[in-house]
């Protein structure tokens, strides 16, 4: 697999917890997720020491906290979700600002809100700190269904060359004067969607071919053995997460 596969989400920096084996930060962004889940919704104050421990660790790996932020935008669908909540939730209910509000509702919509919020900026975390490559050398070593890495691995390989195909036919396209601002051209778009379907698949079938040609079993090799994790890798990288799980259990005991 090459090294030329760029991706948005990741920012390239050297930081210690760019330098971290990327298994300890896979467990490390799940382990968080999961202190994050197990909070209870009621517990209003423990939730904002989490925002902290994502800063302290946005510090450590030179990420600006406004570059991460612009691309939590991900998750406005589910916050469409959150505002409908107290509209349409079950008694009992508050007004607030002329408005009946459902207070079940209300805690749902908090809940989904930060919760959602909170899961997204560390999904982003670990994007940003991790390459699209080393994320798939942690699958690995992690042990992960080798069906798993072995479909993200060509996904990786190949969406590039999918997309640059899509960009051929669309310039072949508008060359012939096609212009996809017309509704009345949806047609042509949809057969170069279905053209390009089918192209995709039967390069699918020629690179499986070949693999089979140079002796594929049926699971990718290792990408890399190097920087195999130490006790010291996974004692700093679980340092978050061992305050994470002191904020939840915090909120239990609160509640």
């Amino acid at each position: 697999m090459g090294a030329g596969h760029a991706h948005p989400l990741h920012l390239a920096r050297d930081s210690p917890v760019h330098r971290l084996p990327p298994q300890v930060k896979i467990v490390a962004a799940f382990l968080g997720v999961v202190c994050v889940v197990a909070t209870p919704r009621e517990a209003f104050v423990v939730f904002a020491g989490y925002p902290v421990v994502l800063g302290a660790v946005w510090w450590a790996a030179r990420i600006p906290a406004g570059w991460i932020l612009r691309r939590a935008v991900i998750e406005l669908p589910f916050v469409v979700l959150a505002v409908l909540l107290p509209l349409t939730g079950p008694d009992p209910r508050v007004e607030w600002l002329g408005m009946s509000l459902s207070e079940p509702g209300l805690l749902g919509a908090w809940n989904i809100l930060v919760k959602g919020t909170l899961g997204v900026l560390t999904s982003l975390t670990l994007a940003a700190t991790t390459s699209m490559r080393d994320l798939l050398v942690g699958l690995q070593r992690l042990h992960a269904p080798a069906l798993v890495t072995t479909i993200a691995t060509l996904m990786l390989r190949y969406v590039d060359v999918i997309v640059a195909e899509a960009g051929r036919m669309r310039l072949a396209r508008v060359s012939r004067g096609h212009d996809p601002r017309f509704l009345w051209q949806a047609g042509a778009t949809a057969r170069g969607v279905g053209a390009l379907f089918v192209r995709s698949y039967e390069r699918g079938e020629r690179v499986h071919l070949a693999m089979l040609s140079r002796g594929w079993s049926g699971a990718m090799p290792v990408l890399s053995t190097a920087g195999l994790a130490t006790r010291r890798d996974w004692t700093v990288g679980l340092a978050p997460v061992g305050v994470a799980a002191l904020l939840a259990c915090s909120g239990w005991v609160i509640v």
